[in-house]
């Protein structure tokens, strides 16, 4: 048949630009020149054996399929990239032209070693055959900077060698997003923080005026009176509240783990590093914020890095060459005294005035008593709601015993002394219910240390208590590391702890 048609064009000196023919059906494309009469044509093939039928076509099957599978590449929201076994490109889709920031005018036909660089994962498919998935780069030449995860496969042969390679880009602000849209927690806004005093009101006053701008915060505050709460309404108030808020604690981790989570690493930079390496949760924060907590206990190292971090939003991962532009808004806390840590030279001067751009202090629970009922009302309710247990309330008694409480702990305290009082009741709260620090203290000494203690200050006593566990948990334990873990709190606070009250190991 195809035979057949190739004569009834050349009989007429019809040129023939393209023939496709599979059992039962033969198209051709012609070269359309002169007057060439498309009916008398069709009569010709018509007049040939076995030709039932002859239709006029837009397109051949071949042209449809590539303008099909051209149009699925243009839509595609990830980039796509294919080249031949000698690594020139011969796909290039409108994604990969943003992702690359390089036209696909410019890029088709061109050698990808050379177009963006000679180590990439896809020129090793190419040579290998093997696949990959997931990989990161970071591209930082000339003529683009791009930062994305790709995913590669060998396009092979019917032998099975390759003879070229296709791979998938996706914008790394784009893999963030995805992650965060799966992972984002519930985000705490000004509404959820209890208390009607006029001390709390300005302090939350303070702090909506300035989360609608960029500029570093610095909450200060004794432990448990909410720094974190008042970090996350920030952030909701915030232009960024669509992006992630990252906190973290500075004192969890020791000062190389903490160094690799907030600036990530490459692959290889160090014994047990991932694959690929990791990505940093400064990258993650970036549109949004991170919230670095109890910022006094950051090595001078990483003060160092910090510094860097708030004066050029650049950072650079472990074990690499080159810097990453971020976008974060840093919210810091602290309850210790940085003023006296600088004076020490523990703590940087000039991040200390970076930090302290917009300071907020927020005030401890006993300067705050009017606001003690609604809060023990509002910590009844949701307690008991998430231990399934009904309370009717509490007594007079027992909420002018909580009234007339100093509260060291502050609202964390007053959360777990209801919590443990719910536990304890029987539908009803009265005073011997609950169980305060205090009374626990005072517990444990005899006669002459209880006189004693009730004329000294609050201050005075917790730093007792503090002294007198240190020294109890290091005699028992026998290492700082171990203490910190029995204690709840990192190795580096114990440190500085022992060296506030002139503690040693020997002594212990």
């Amino acid at each position: 048949m195809a035979l057949d048609v190739l004569k009834v064009l050349y009989r007429y000196g019809i040129n023939l630009k393209a023939m496709e023919v599979e059992p039962g059906l033969a198209c051709i494309k012609i070269e359309r020149k002169g007057n060439i009469n498309l009916d008398f044509l069709k009569e010709q093939f018509l007049k040939e054996k076995d030709v039932i039928s002859v239709q006029e076509i837009e397109l051949l099957p071949q042209e449809k399929r590539e303008k099909h599978i051209q149009a699925v590449l243009d839509a595609a929201g990830e980039g796509i990239i294919a080249v031949d076994r000698e690594g020139v490109i011969t796909t290039f889709n409108p994604a990969a032209e943003k992702i690359l920031k390089i036209k696909a005018k410019d890029a088709l036909g061109k050698n990808l070693a050379e177009l963006l660089a000679p180590d990439l994962p896809m020129l090793k498919t190419i040579a290998t055959g093997e696949g990959y998935d997931n990989e990161e780069i970071i591209l930082n030449t000339e003529t683009t900077r791009s930062h994305y995860i790709t995913s590669g496969r060998p396009i092979l042969d019917e032998e099975g060698h390759p003879i070229g390679a296709v791979a998938s880009l996706q914008d790394i602000e784009r893999v963030m997003d995805l992650v965060y849209s799966f992972t984002r927690p519930p985000m705490i806004t000004f509404d959820e923080i209890i208390g009607e005093s006029e001390k709390i009101k300005k302090v939350k006053e303070i702090a909506r005026i300035v989360a609608k701008g960029n500029s570093t915060v610095l909450i200060r505050g004794e432990s448990g009176t909410g720094k974190e709460l008042f970090a996350r309404s920030i952030h909701m108030a915030s232009p960024r509240r669509d992006r992630p808020f990252v906190p973290v604690n500075c004192a969890a981790l020791p000062d190389t783990l903490l160094e690799s989570e907030l600036f990530g690493y490459e692959e290889g930079a160090f014994t047990g590093a991932k694959k690929g390496g990791k990505q940093g949760l400064f990258k993650y924060a970036d549109k949004g914020t991170i919230f670095l907590d109890e910022i006094g206990e950051l090595s001078p190292h990483l003060q160092v890095k910090l510094l860097r971090v708030l004066q050029e939003g650049r950072i650079r991962r472990v074990g690499a060459d080159e810097e990453i532009p971020v976008d974060v808004r840093v919210i810091a806390a602290t309850n210790r005294d940085l003023e006296k840590l600088m004076k020490s030279g523990q703590f940087r001067d000039d991040l200390y005035y970076r930090l302290n751009v917009i300071p907020i202090m927020l005030p401890p629970l006993r300067e705050r008593k009017d606001d003690i009922p609604v809060l023990t009302r509002h910590f009844i309710e949701k307690v008991s709601h998430k231990m399934n247990r009904k309370v009717e309330g509490i007594s007079e008694e027992a909420l002018k015993k909580l009234m007339n409480y100093d509260w060291p702990g502050n609202i964390r305290e007053l959360s777990n002394v209801i919590e443990r009082a719910i536990n304890l009741c029987d539908g009803w709260i009265e005073s011997r219910h609950l169980i305060l620090r205090e009374e626990e203290f005072e517990s444990s000494m005899d006669v002459g240390e209880r006189e004693n203690h009730q004329q000294k200050k609050l201050k005075d006593l917790v730093a007792e208590t503090e002294k007198r566990a240190i020294r109890e948990t290091l005699r028992k334990c026998g290492s700082i590391r171990q203490a910190a873990r029995a204690l709840g709190v990192s190795h580096a606070t114990i440190i500085n702890k022992m060296r506030e009250y002139g503690i040693t190991q020997g002594e212990t």
